[in-house]
C-alpha cells in the first residue's frame, strides 16, 4: 500500500472471542469511512489437534468431534461479522481456513495484498517463549502490512453504533 493512499483491503483476524467482534466492529468503520473492503479470516487450528492426537491426549474421533465443533465456531463468528458488515453497507468476503493458524493469516495477507490487519486486543505475555511462540504475538509482529490492534470496547461499540 503507498501510504499517500487510503487502504482498499482491510483483513480482520477472528477468534471465538468477544476481543474479535470488537475488532471486526472498528474493521467495519475503518471500511465504511476508507471505502474499503473486508475480509474476515478464521482459522481451525489443524496443527494443534494434531499435535494433540500425537501426543495421546486425543484420539483420532476426538479430534474429528473437536475440528467439527471448531468449524462450527469459526462459521458462526464469521457469520455475525458478515452481519455487522452488511448492516453497515460495507462489502465483505468471509473466510475459513484449516492449518497452522500463523501460517494461513500471513499467507492470505500475502495472496490477497491486504493493506490493513485489524485484531482483537492481545493478551499480556506470560513469558518470554509468549512472544516468540503465541499465535496472535506472531501475526501482529510479522505481519507483511500495518496492523490495529483494537481495544476500548464501550468505544468502538459505540463508534460502531453510530456509523
Amino acid at each position: 500500500m503507498d501510504f499517500r493512499t487510503k487502504p482498499e483491503k482491510i483483513m480482520i483476524y477472528i477468534e471465538a472471542s468477544e476481543d474479535s467482534i470488537i475488532a471486526a466492529q472498528y474493521a467495519v468503520c475503518l471500511a465504511k469511512w476508507f471505502g474499503a473492503r473486508i475480509s474476515a479470516v478464521y482459522v481451525v487450528d489443524i496443527k494443534t489437534l494434531q499435535e494433540l492426537t500425537r501426543a495421546k491426549i486425543f484420539v483420532k474421533l476426538e479430534e474429528m468431534d473437536y475440528e467439527k465443533a471448531l468449524e462450527d465456531d469459526g462459521t458462526h463468528y464469521l457469520n455475525h461479522v458478515r452481519e455487522l458488515a452488511e448492516n453497515k453497507g460495507v462489502p465483505v468476503e468471509t473466510i475459513l481456513l484449516k492449518g497452522d493458524v500463523f501460517a494461513e493469516v500471513a499467507g492470505r495477507m500475502k495472496q490477497d495484498n491486504i493493506d490493513l490487519l485489524v485484531m482483537g486486543k492481545l493478551e499480556e505475555p506470560e513469558s518470554r517463549r509468549d512472544f516468540f511462540y503465541n499465535t496472535n504475538e506472531r501475526i501482529f509482529r510479522r505481519a507483511p502490512c500495518p496492523v490495529i490492534i483494537v481495544k476500548d470496547s464501550e468505544n468502538i461499540k459505540i463508534m460502531y453504533d453510530n456509523l
